[in-house]
């Protein structure tokens, strides 16, 4: 008979563990032990084939159920069957593994994609089998024949600036195919991406199996830090700078954008250093909604005249003699 798989083990979760914590985990560990992380290593292999088993099972509520009733009774139903009983014991009769129980279906993406990294055999031990169908009910190991499947998605990540970003680019993409024939592609990545945005181009991935459809390839956007220009979500930061004189009496200031324009800023008297403006709808499209923007923040900072002439220089002192601007004038007055 074959061994009993502890899956809550395998995947090092408690039998309480919730589905967000039986997921978490098994992403953690199918990351940690993936074919192609761990390339020749049969132990990853191995490691990664059990992790998907547990997952199979542990993910899914009917399949959890019918393990967390068997698990204790393994021994017992592993002697009646050495024993040569003609059914399963009491209780035992709807159970999958069980002779003349139901089958069930894959239910996860793990075992195609088992069967895509190690070929059309079963990817299961003989434990789930036995429990769930496959050896115990009569029929050999895997599948007599393959059946069309869905090729796997392919990611690569791309590079954009931030103003391509904004406004929306094309990139041309060079690759050779699987049969060994080169292909270039043109793809359109739209405005609003941002740094881990998925571009789907549809069916461009790896070939399907037996006649199924192809994968899809999935750009992953990287955008590139821009020097003047900080984003925050859909919102835009940027610095400027205007005459100490504007801030002190008023006027205006221009404001770049990434759309290459440049706007112009009223700036009222008396204002502060360092003061934040926004200018509505003037930041990042919206992926998705790129007739929505979010918003452009400039701060305004004061540019300080590196040389004064001797008259500028006595106005200051005269300025700073009357004490304006500061706490001490403004009580005097």
């Amino acid at each position: 008979m074959p061994a009993f798989q502890d899956y809550y083990a395998i995947l090092g979760v408690p039998k309480t563990a919730s589905e967000k914590e039986i997921r978490a985990a098994y992403r953690k560990l199918a990351r940690q032990y993936h074919p192609d992380v761990n390339p020749g290593n049969k132990e990853a292999e191995e490691k990664f084939k059990q992790v998907n088993e547990a997952y199979e099972v542990l993910s899914d509520p009917d399949k959890r159920k019918k393990y967390d009733e068997v698990g204790p009774r393994w021994r017992e139903y592993e002697r009646a069957q050495a024993a040569g009983a003609g059914g399963p014991p009491p209780g035992w009769e709807g159970f999958a593994g069980a002779p003349g129980g139901a089958r069930y279906e894959y239910r996860t993406v793990s075992p195609e994609d088992l069967e895509d990294l190690f070929g059309e055999a079963s990817p299961f031990s003989d434990f789930y089998e036995t429990l769930f169908g496959g050896a115990a009910s009569g029929g050999p190991r895997g599948r007599a024949a393959p059946r069309p499947r869905r090729g796997r998605d392919v990611e690569q990540p791309i590079q954009v600036t931030l103003e391509e970003a904004f406004r929306g680019t094309q990139r041309v993409l060079s690759f050779q195919a699987p049969d060994g024939q080169s292909h270039r592609l043109e793809v359109t990545i739209p405005p609003g991406v941002d740094n881990g945005s998925r571009v789907r181009v549809a069916g461009q991935g790896l070939p399907g199996v037996a006649g199924g459809p192809s994968g899809d390839l999935y750009l992953v956007i990287e955008v590139v830090p821009n020097s003047r220009f900080e984003r925050r979500g859909d919102d835009i930061y940027t610095r400027i700078s205007a005459p100490f004189s504007t801030l002190l009496l008023g006027g205006e200031a221009r404001v770049p954008t990434l759309a290459g324009r440049q706007l112009t800023l009223t700036v009222p008297a008396g204002t502060q250093d360092g003061r934040v403006f926004r200018l509505r709808g003037q930041g990042m499209p919206r992926l998705g909604q790129a007739e929505r923007r979010g918003d452009l923040h400039a701060e305004v900072h004061a540019h300080l005249p590196e040389r004064l002439s001797p008259r500028q220089r006595e106005l200051i002192e005269e300025f700073t003699r009357l004490g304006a601007g500061t706490a001490e004038g403004a009580a005097a007055r």
